[in-house]
């Protein structure tokens, strides 16, 4: 297709001329109003290309025509000399569409659900292939969005901007080298319908830890009903429910180990507390609370194998213990619930051989149940 076909509608009465497109699969279709109706390419039928070029004969306004005779009486006399017959050329393409699509509402699509998704360019060069970033809206709901990253405790505003109900929007193409760019990163989103009434949804703040490891890893990238090739997918919200924070709330996990209220915020994917017999002791200002639960450390794990979660848990608590060695009589409380044991091995291993020096015991299991370990730093 080209501009200037004639085409008309499939599924449809009615039709017009090709004024435009816009990406790949969408054509502008004026018809006989002069309106451009975005349609989807597949949806329209060539009958005819003739050379649709418009033309226009605009006549002077400076001065009235002769006998204040109209354009057409003058040409039929002859005496048209006050009529400017020029002929403007108009690019149709160049034209400003005036008709808008109403945005399309789906059953079941009225809770929030937002992604952020990475989709590699040649999937099958995963070691040297550039990303496309995509913001997915999975809702009826317009989202207006502000993509921000942070280094330390200074954010700056990445991208900012609004998304239609039930699309994805491109944000940019990124590189492995841009990936320490992102690797913090946070999300605003607010929501509403346009010409209708609708449900007033919270705005949504979320921050995101983004892990560069996994886009070296081929299973990283699962298909999704978004894009036609495999994409990472970090969840925002989803069903109204928002993603993981990338700080946990000590006070609230305590809270959540302790059985005694339900968190706002916090998710976890194990709760292996039992309920206080009495209120617990005061926190000792010297403890640091980090939870090792995977879905407490990473938004999704899909790809990953056993291994891998293991070791990315064992990870993080290396990461802690390094970070807090100078630090003598700190106290460290690791929550690895108990499960079948496997992770609260490996710790214990680490402690007896590589980190001897360190005292550690059960945690306190009034207060995080039989799936915790304390650390004292020496």
């Amino acid at each position: 297709m080209k501009i200037g076909d004639k085409v008309s509608f499939l599924s449809e009465t009615g039709g017009g001329v090709i004024a435009g497109f816009q990406g790949k699969n969408i054509v502008l279709v004026e018809d006989e109003d002069g309106f451009q109706i975005p349609t989807p390419i597949n949806e329209v039928v060539v009958i005819g290309n003739d050379d649709y070029s418009i033309a226009k004969v605009v006549a002077k306004t400076e001065s009235k025509p002769k006998d204040n005779k109209s354009v057409k009486a003058l040409l039929a006399d002859g005496t048209d000399s006050d009529v400017d017959t020029d002929v403007e050329d108009v690019d149709i393409a160049d034209k400003e569409v005036t008709f808008k699509m109403p945005a399309e509402e789906r059953k079941g699509g009225n809770m929030l659900s937002c992604y952020l998704a990475f989709v590699p360019i040649n999937i099958k060069e995963m070691t040297t292939t550039r990303f496309e970033a995509y913001l997915v809206n999975d809702c009826n709901y317009c989202l207006q969005y502000s993509f921000m990253t942070a280094e330390g405790n200074a954010w700056t505003l990445h991208s900012q901007g609004e998304i239609e109900p039930n699309t994805s929007l491109y944000i940019e193409e990124v590189g492995r080298e841009e990936l320490n760019s992102l690797l913090k990163m946070g999300f605003q989103l607010f929501a509403y319908k346009r010409d209708k009434s609708f449900i007033l949804k919270p705005v949504v703040e979320v921050q995101l830890r983004l892990d560069p490891v996994k886009f070296y890893k081929l299973h990283s990238f699962q298909k999704t009903i978004y894009f036609d090739t495999p994409a990472l997918l970090y969840t925002i919200v989803e069903d109204d429910k928002i993603a993981h924070p990338l700080h946990i709330d000590a006070a609230e996990l305590k809270n959540k180990m302790a059985g005694n209220v339900e968190p706002s915020r916090l998710v976890s994917g194990k709760d292996t507390a039992t309920k206080p017999q009495s209120a617990p002791r005061p926190r000792n200002s010297d403890e640091l609370v980090v939870d090792l639960h995977i879905d407490a450390l990473l938004d999704s794990t899909a790809g990953m194998s056993h291994a891998d979660i293991l070791n990315y848990q064992i990870g993080k608590f290396q990461e802690v213990l390094d970070k807090y060695s100078t630090q003598k009589g700190k106290k460290i409380i690791f929550i690895h619930g108990k499960g079948e044991g496997v992770l609260r091995h490996s710790l214990i291993n680490m402690l007896n051989y590589k980190y001897k020096r360190y005292q550690y015991q059960d945690a306190s299991f009034q207060e995080y149940g039989y799936g915790a370990t304390q650390v004292t730093i020496r």
